[in-house]
């Protein structure tokens, strides 16, 4: 198959812009040549109309009546006269009686003047009667066409005035047609002489508006490869340099994603290579026998842990992938947040015991009712909570404070230890993101929970924001709606499609009693992103 010819948007430009130049040319020089033409014709006839009218004075006053009333005029004064007059305008002139015919004239450079023709009949009566403004041959008096002016010549009789014939002056068509010629000669010139002028400078300006969007799609063919390194240099504040800022705001997006992505494929594979081994060492025990049958149900009860581990973090994959889809629904009912709080620190009493944390914020606390799918809530709450348990030093405190307001409740958690960097604050938040990448505290995390809280909250019309100082502590806090708008319809909420259940507090409270660790239980999350 024939490959067409790609056209770049550098071609596409230049050829709009020169044509558009060259329109605008051919329109300048139109009107020009108009202007010039009608020009010349206003010059010609004024200076042809005076020469009529000068020679229509000197004829009106050599003109004498002998006394049978007849005419007569000095020729003589005339013939001396009008050679003069018409050498220095380049014109002939002619003098006629009323019939047309020709008394005197003076011949300047047109050509051949037929003397021995009349003038016509109807120009005559144009003259005559004021004034006559043509291009014409006169009825054959020329061989090619003249500009041709004419005037009566009146003279006084006996106090009335009579027309006794008329004055033409003319000169030949021709010359405009050179003077035309001279005018677009000098335009061409100068046309040509601005078109390549301006073809450099828009040739100039065509490649250097268009150089940095090639460089953009040879660093978007880098991007395709996988190289993220490359960023298109910034040369203007316009809007290519806006699209420059913005193509590199997203090399900065797409390779910190993929940094991100690579950490994640090595953090889930870690996690699944971890309790897998675990679970095949210890079933590969109790099958060959190397494992005693006293201590069977101890290793078995690891392999359970170790298989809800591992359906903790395909559950967390699963949320992932449903909030990508937009399929995270809510199950609204009204529900005591403070119970969720309280049921949620009592399953990490033992971490808590362990560390000797001191909580502090719970011995005033009052139900206080919203509006909210009450299992997410309790994942919210359980992820800052198994957050600030994790990254709380060793007799340090959790302060957990319930803000009851008119049409909202508020929600933080804070806790000492070593606090998040003022660079990571604002990334906490992001899918994949994880502030302790050693993972000396947190070995279970994916960089996904507080993702999903942040996605939750916001869900329910609420937001969650953190703040830490290094050193010292580390604040969550979030707020939800107490009301969420139902449906006029319905009077439902709005959002009424349920997520999947999750485990009772009562239940997670007898894993606990029974020596599970707290992070067993369905609905529990891992996944710890932040230091608190």
């Amino acid at each position: 198959m024939k490959q067409t010819k790609r056209k770049t948007i550098f071609k596409k430009y230049l050829q709009m812009t020169l044509v558009t130049i060259l329109i605008s040319f051919c329109i300048l020089g139109l009107v020009m040549l108009l202007c010039f033409n009608s020009n010349w014709k206003r010059e010609k006839r004024d200076g042809l109309q005076k020469n009529a009218m000068s020679i229509s004075e000197v004829v009106s006053h050599s003109v004498s009546f002998r006394p049978d009333g007849e005419l007569l005029m000095d020729m003589a004064e005339m013939e001396k006269f009008l050679p003069v007059l018409s050498r220095n305008n380049t014109s002939d002139i002619f003098v006629v009686n009323r019939a047309g015919q020709i008394i005197v004239n003076a011949q300047g450079v047109n050509g051949t003047l037929h003397t021995d023709k009349n003038i016509p009949a109807d120009i005559m009566k144009k003259a005559l009667g004021g004034r006559y403004d043509d291009q014409t041959m006169l009825g054959g008096i020329y061989e090619a066409p003249c500009y041709v002016v004419g005037v009566p010549v009146t003279v006084q009789l006996s106090g009335k005035t009579q027309t006794i014939g008329a004055v033409f002056a003319s000169v030949a068509a021709h010359s405009l047609v050179e003077y035309r010629k001279d005018i677009l000669r000098m335009f061409l010139f100068a046309a040509l002489a601005a078109f390549a002028v301006s073809f450099c400078m828009v040739w100039v300006f065509s490649y250097n508006m268009v150089r940095p969007l090639r460089i953009m799609a040879d660093a978007a063919r880098n991007f395709g490869d996988g190289n993220f390194n490359i960023r298109v240099p910034v040369t203007s504040r316009d809007e290519v340099g806006e699209l420059a800022v913005a193509f590199n705001n997203m090399a900065d997006s797409l390779a910190s994603s993929e940094y991100t992505r690579r950490n994640f494929i090595a953090n889930v594979s870690h996690e699944l290579k971890t309790p897998m081994t675990t679970i095949a060492g210890f079933i590969d025990g109790i099958l060959d026998g190397t494992i005693s049958s006293e201590k069977q149900g101890h290793y078995l009860r690891i392999v359970s842990q170790e298989v809800k581990r591992l359906s903790r973090l395909v559950k967390t994959m699963l949320d992932l992938s449903r909030i990508d889809n937009g399929e995270l629904k809510l199950c609204l009912t009204r529900f005591d947040i403070t119970e969720t709080v309280l049921t949620t620190m009592i399953s990490f009493e033992n971490a808590i015991e362990k560390k000797k944390i001191a909580v502090h914020g719970l011995e005033d606390t009052h139900p206080i009712f919203v509006d909210g799918d009450s299992d997410m809530i309790h994942q919210v709450v359980y992820n800052l909570v198994e957050n600030a348990v994790k990254f709380t030093n060793e007799g340090g405190y959790i302060n957990v404070t319930l803000k009851d307001m008119p049409s909202r409740i508020e929600v933080i958690i804070r806790n000492s230890g070593d606090g998040i960097a003022p660079d990571e604050i604002m990334q906490i938040f992001d899918r994949f993101y994880k502030t302790d990448k050693s993972r000396s505290k947190d070995r279970t995390g994916m960089g996904l929970g507080l993702y999903i809280v942040r996605t939750i909250i916001q869900q329910h019309g609420g937001e969650i924001t953190a703040n830490s100082i290094v050193g010292q502590y580390t604040e969550f806090s979030f707020w939800l709606p107490k009301e969420i708008p139902k449906s006029p319809d319905s009077q439902r909420p709005t959002t009424t499609v349920c997520a999947e259940v999750v485990e009772t507090p009562k239940q997670k409270r007898n894993q606990v009693s029974e020596g599970e660790t707290p992070s067993s239980g369905k609905k529990e999350q891992g996944d710890t992103e932040a230091k608190s």
